[in-house]
């Protein structure tokens, strides 16, 4: 094997590292708060194994199953219940962020232009390539230690050594294998959009089929890496065997990824695009037109899974009262009303997740106004007879829209999934204001984005933050027992919980008027700052 090839490996790797020196840090912080802050809760709420016990039935149920995996309920110490509760959760995203960040360095860095650039230098085919799954590797190691010396350090009694260790391994193992499989499709796509693509759609097929196995045939679920998540049996039968096998198939991946990224050129893919209309139509040649084609893809992945996140919720209610009976945990976050049933105080916790994770695709429709700067091509429209209010207007209105039927296509699969299982099933009108009552914090959160594109683009992931903030004061909120004003800095803080509380005029109102007000403003950055 030639090994030039490979030269100057060490030195992207130190430059990648350069790049993300900021944001690899941010993660790791972020999954580890977000793991060690549970098992103390846990410990505190749950003080005895007869408590303990209490939840076990509900942990049996098949919803239940499918949602967290497989778990030792024979034996549900608090570090069991822990990486039941949490280890698969922790799982997907790690996933998802080996997703962002190889995409990152490989084909978004190929579709700039900038890979081309550091191969014009002294450095090898291969190089830029491995470096970037050497800096991704290494990151999970640092996450996995991070992680498993923090539980430990915890003192928890059933939190051993071994199986923290097991429990950082299993979350450095998932993202190793999400890592592998987003650089062969690195290769074989020929744009970042479609490598994200086709990585999140596995990510969510094994994620399907580990749900359906552990239902159906537990044997089965071997054939889904988050399968093996439960197999190891962290914190009970410590199974090592399932980091071997994530080892294995990484492994074979990074080779395969590699040969495949000797033999294609350079911004080519293996999968070919289909090609274009001859003539392009009216509306594509519009600003929202061609928008909406780049973000088209996305959208209607997005909405397919919106739809299967609410119904995946709405097949509890057919056994809610069981799902929280003896559960202290689920009832603290519940929003208590008195002479409300169990599902109504259940609907505005639920919607409150739902809300969030809605606004995921909206924000992002509207900061690929961002990134089509970054790369180029916004000169080339603003070259053309198209305005700078007309161009942020099609992206706003864009996210908008994007916004609306992403929140609504939730509530109907909540709705459809709740009534086909529930003997008295729920109105629709209720559930649908409820998650519309979402919807003009879910417009401040977009005003947000378009205010950042328009004075502050650099600064553009900022709004991410202020989501996650705004996802871990609602989500875990009465859980950790917050005070009211913690949660109330987020603009979801301010919506009424229907249907256990009127809707109001006046926070629909407030909310309607921040979000236009930041959107009128950032037309004002955007017209008048460099591009």
């Amino acid at each position: 094997m030639d090994l030039n090839i490979f030269a100057n490996t060490g030195k992207l790797f130190r430059f990648i590292l350069h790049l993300d020196r900021i944001r690899i840090p941010l993660w790791i912080i972020g999954l580890a708060l977000f793991t060690l802050i549970v098992p103390p809760t846990f410990e505190n709420l749950y003080e005895t194994q007869q408590d303990r016990d209490a939840i076990i039935e509900t942990m049996a149920n098949p919803a239940m199953t499918a949602m967290l995996g497989t778990g030792d309920l024979e034996n549900y110490t608090t570090g069991a219940m822990t990486a039941h509760n949490m280890l698969l959760i922790t799982a997907v995203i790690v996933g998802l962020m080996a997703i962002l960040l190889v995409t990152r360095h490989t084909r978004a860095e190929e579709e700039e232009g900038r890979i081309e650039m550091i191969r014009s230098l002294p450095s090898g085919r291969l190089s830029y390539l491995n470096a970037t799954l050497l800096v991704t590797s290494g990151t999970y190691i640092v996450l996995a230690l991070f992680i498993s010396l923090g539980l430990y350090a915890l003192g928890i009694e059933s939190i051993d050594l071994e199986g923290s260790l097991l429990y950082g391994a299993i979350l450095g193992g998932t993202g190793l294998v999400f890592a592998g499989v987003t650089a062969v499709f690195a290769q074989l796509t020929e744009n970042s959009r479609g490598t994200i693509g086709w990585s999140v759609t596995i990510l969510i097929f094994f994620y399907l089929l580990r749900a359906i196995t552990d239902i159906s045939n537990e044997a089965l679920s071997w054939l889904s890496p988050l399968g093996w998540v439960s197999k190891a049996g962290v914190y009970s039968s410590n199974n090592w065997g399932p980091i071997f096998l994530m080892l294995a198939v990484s492994l074979v991946l990074f080779i395969l990824a590699n040969y495949l990224n000797s033999i294609r050129d350079l911004e080519q893919g293996f999968i070919a695009s289909k090609p274009g209309r001859k003539y392009a139509t009216r509306f594509l040649q519009s600003p929202i037109g061609l928008a909406f084609r780049l973000q088209r893809t996305g959208f209607i992945a997005w909405a397919i899974g919106m739809y299967i996140l609410g119904a995946s919720y709405g097949s509890i209610f057919g056994d809610l009262e069981s799902f929280f009976e003896g559960n202290e945990i689920y009832q603290q976050m519940l929003q208590q009303a008195e002479g409300a049933s169990i599902a109504e105080q259940f609907i505005p916790t639920l919607m409150i997740v739902i809300s969030l994770l809605a606004t995921v695709p909206p924000v992002m429709a509207m900061n690929k106004l961002r990134g089509e700067e970054k790369n180029g091509r916004l000169e080339h429209l603003l070259a053309r007879a198209v305005s700078r209010t007309r161009l942020i207007t099609s992206y706003l209105i864009l996210a908008i829209v994007n916004g609306f039927v992403m929140i609504s296509l939730s509530a109907l699969g909540l709705w459809s999934a709740a009534n086909s299982v529930m003997e008295e099933g729920l109105e629709f009108r209720m559930i649908f204001s409820a998650a519309l009552a979402f919807f003009p914090a879910m417009l401040v959160m977009i005003g947000i984005a378009a205010f950042l594109n328009g004075f502050l683009p650099r600064l553009t992931h900022l709004v991410w933050m202020y989501f996650l903030y705004s996802f871990f004061v609602l989500y875990l909120g009465n859980l950790m027992q917050f005070p009211n004003w913690v949660g109330q800095l987020s603009p979801f803080g301010h919506v009424p919980e229907i249907p256990i509380e009127d809707a109001t005029f006046m926070p629909f109102f407030l909310l309607s008027i921040i979000a236009v007000g930041l959107m009128l403003i950032s037309f004002v950055g955007f017209r008048n700052r460099d591009i």
